[in-house]
């Protein structure tokens, strides 16, 4: 009697350490999706509202940098690691898209990035002048943040050129 019993009570551990493993985990997404044709649509002077039909409503608007929109998309497959992409975009004083960067390129579609040679691009810093701010805490999920905003490439956004009238 005693052997069937921890033999019932060794199985029944066996079975639920087995089951634990079988748990479901979702997917969790957050943010705003961007795509790389939701970029393309951006042009140079475009005004916030326009800029806004093609990209959406930012995931951050930072009231110390009116001039800034942040779209931040993340994802964390279950179980798996967070992958993160963002996009920003810079407006100048006659609230009008003067730059962008992120992850994302403006005219850099599949076939564009197979043709160029390089997607680096440059942004007027003067359009984009930072407030003075005070400090976050050192440690805090405040500062992280911001280094990792401040850190962020910035990219102009391509003006397109326009097609000969008589090719040769």
């Amino acid at each position: 009697m005693q052997k069937t019993k921890r033999l019932l009570s060794l199985i029944s551990l066996i079975g639920v350490t087995a089951l634990a493993g079988c748990v479901y985990k979702i997917d969790i997404q957050q943010g705003n999706i961007v795509t790389q044709d939701m970029v393309d649509k951006l042009r140079p002077g475009m005004s916030r509202s326009q800029s806004n039909s093609a990209m959406g409503t930012p995931l951050i608007q930072d009231t110390f940098h009116p001039g800034r929109l942040d779209y931040v998309y993340t994802i964390q497959p279950g179980g798996g690691s967070r992958q993160q992409e963002r996009e920003t975009l810079f407006f100048n004083n006659d609230e009008q898209l003067s730059g962008l960067s992120g992850d994302f390129v403006p005219g850099m579609g599949d076939e564009a990035v197979i043709l160029s040679e390089s997607t680096i691009t440059t942004i007027d810093e003067k359009a984009v002048t930072p407030a003075k701010e005070q400090a976050a805490k050192p440690g805090s999920l405040e500062e992280q943040l911001q280094i990792e905003v401040d850190t962020t490439e910035v990219i102009d956004v391509p003006t397109p050129t326009p097609l000969e009238d008589m090719p040769q």
